[in-house]
């Protein structure tokens, strides 16, 4: 069984601190457009647009650690699959429900309805001891407040509760799913089968993104019906997701060799990325929006030399500077839903924007409360308290 790898866990985390950092700009004036999301046609991305595609690289390195050590512990290929299908479960029914209170105008408390909700998610997939009876209940009642919040919530047009485009975390659920799955099915002696699934993938990308000149690579097909029938979307999702399964896979399968010779490979493949993103460059934008090959395959580039710094840095001892940041990397959910409750506060008191919240000052307050969301993830993971799917 493959031990827990912590360069995965300080990745995860300063993604994780990115985005709860990058998610506060709302609330501030004239944040430096390099920070920023880029336009949709604007050729080119910013911190916010490279957030979310590492985060699922982050998680397609975890999903080899995490199955393989369901697997040594006993666990039939039945029970892990009800597993990956659990944790997809949590992922889009939390997703739907942030999704439905961001998308549309409620109508009534929308402060009340968010509170509820951070609280329902908890009463649900709290990290509750093992064998503590009373769990069963805390969970119940969880369940009965979010199933009371998806049946009286209307939305200021008269429209239901709905799976709308299911929100950042049920994006994850679903690559989650089909990482997962892919993983189950070719992990016996049939790995070579991901690179070329996350080939056909990148290739799926270049059919359904129109050519920077207006044009298609192929021109109409069924590909993109078929990519939206698996949930794939336009693929850049699963390309993220299995580029860091293949990562963690070449790390396991380079393990005997020098530490100085897998840095080298591993900065190699980073140019490999860079190089084969300028190539698709050539033909498609770079567009976070429009999810295209070059923006994917920049990230990755990204990714992997940023992994490979830390997985040096992890075997030279020389992590002790992660550790205000660990609940990040170990409590990752939990800091994702903490800016909720403060959303919630924030609906309630209506603040006016401060004028001087602006530039770099107003950049210095989301690092702040980036800072304040760890914090407070700390506590409550000190407290007992800890989202955990």
């Amino acid at each position: 069984m493959q031990k827990r790898n912590l360069a995965i866990d300080i990745f995860r985390g300063l993604t994780m601190v990115l985005m709860v950092f990058v998610n506060e700009f709302w609330k501030v004036f004239n944040v430096p457009h390099f920070l920023e999301h880029f336009d949709t046609m604007e050729d080119g991305m910013g911190l916010s647009d490279i957030v979310f595609p590492m985060f699922l690289f982050a998680m397609g390195m975890s999903i080899p650690y995490a199955l393989e050590r369901r697997i040594a512990k006993g666990y039939s290929t039945e029970s892990t699959l009800r597993h990956i299908v659990s944790r997809t479960f949590a992922l889009l029914v939390m997703g739907a429900f942030i999704c439905n209170q961001e998308s549309r105008e409620m109508v009534g408390s929308r402060g009340l309805w968010v509170l509820m909700m951070v609280i329902g998610f908890f009463l649900v997939w709290n990290q509750y001891p093992k064998d503590w009876k009373p769990a069963r209940w805390f969970k119940l009642t969880g369940g009965v407040l979010l199933a009371g919040l998806a049946l009286v919530y209307r939305s200021a047009d008269g429209a239901l509760f709905e799976g709308l485009w299911w929100g950042i975390l049920g994006q994850i659920g679903w690559m989650y799913l089909f990482c997962a799955i892919t993983y189950l099915l070719c992990r016996d002696k049939r790995k070579w089968i991901i690179p070329l699934v996350w080939a056909v993938i990148c290739l799926v990308n270049l059919t359904v993104i129109p050519m920077r000149d207006g044009g298609t690579f192929i021109g109409a097909n069924a590909v993109a019906d078929l990519a939206a029938a698996l949930q794939l979307g336009k693929g850049y999702g699963a390309i993220m997701g299995l580029g860091g399964m293949m990562l963690t896979l070449a790390d396991w399968y380079l393990a005997d060799r020098p530490v100085s010779q897998r840095i080298g490979l591993g900065l190699a493949a980073a140019a490999v990325l860079l190089v084969l993103g300028m190539a698709a460059h050539t033909g498609w934008i770079v567009s976070k929006n429009l999810g295209t090959l070059p923006w994917c395959l920049f990230v990755s580039s990204l990714s992997v030399a940023l992994y490979t710094v830390l997985r040096y840095m992890e075997r030279r001892g020389w992590t002790g500077w992660f550790k205000p940041l660990s609940p990040a990397g170990t409590a990752t959910l939990t800091v994702y839903m903490i800016p909720y409750l403060f959303i919630s506060l924030w609906i309630f008191v209506n603040p006016t924007i401060a004028p001087w919240l602006t530039g770099w000052v107003g950049v210095g307050k989301c690092v702040l409360m980036a800072a304040v969301y760890i914090g407070c993830a700390w506590g409550l993971t000190k407290a007992g308290i800890k989202l955990k799917i």
